[in-house]
């Protein structure tokens, strides 16, 4: 090829879209059969709490960048907005990639080692007892909904907590609310 045919190669790496590379290929080694299984498991866990700090902190700063109309081209050419679209590009492709390497290979091959990783529906009636039993005495007097009506602010919502949000009705009024249930931190994630 002569240098008038060859396409030019961007100089500078946008961070952000570096930052997914670095992910995807932390999804390659949970995909990376020669890998033991727990490690890709765990790998696979690795890549979604990389994830998660990615949205909270760098995807965060472009969005404030966009909503304070900030345009400015970073070292690598690309606007606020244009980063954005490429993100939300390479991470719809990369969490797809994940949930089928969770779904097709992880999860069967941890069930063929004995670990079952359940849905609520897969209990028996003795442990859907036992669940409710837990639910009842350690987990119910423990939770705190905050429900937002009109005009009030949303509920601040802290990183890396985990909430449920759900939508409530008032049994005599039928008046439906958005409600935020924080799951306390004092509470284990499993049992063990």
């Amino acid at each position: 090829m002569d240098a008038g045919t060859t396409e030019a190669q961007p100089r500078f790496l946008n961070r952000e879209l570096s930052r997914l590379d670095f992910n995807a290929r932390v999804l390659e080694i949970a995909s990376d059969e020669s890998v033991p299984l727990l490690e890709r498991v765990n790998f696979c866990a690795i890549f979604s709490g990389n994830v998660d700090e990615f949205f909270m902190v760098r995807v965060a700063g472009l969005m404030d960048q966009v909503a304070a109309g900030v345009a400015v081209r970073s070292p690598d050419g690309l606007t606020p907005q244009a980063a954005l679209r490429e993100i939300r590009e390479r991470t719809l492709k990369l969490a797809s990639e994940q949930a089928k390497l969770w779904k097709r290979h992880l999860k069967p091959e941890l069930a063929a080692q004995g670990i079952v990783v359940a849905q609520i529906e897969d209990l028996d009636p003795a442990e859907l007892e036992e669940l409710e039993r837990v639910f009842e005495t350690e987990i119910f007097p423990v939770l705190t909904p905050l429900a937002v009506g009109p005009g009030q602010p949303f509920p601040y919502i802290s990183g890396l907590s985990l909430s449920l949000g759900l939508f409530v009705r008032d049994a005599k009024t039928g008046e439906e609310r958005f409600a935020r249930v924080k799951v306390p931190e004092l509470l284990p994630r499993s049992s063990g």
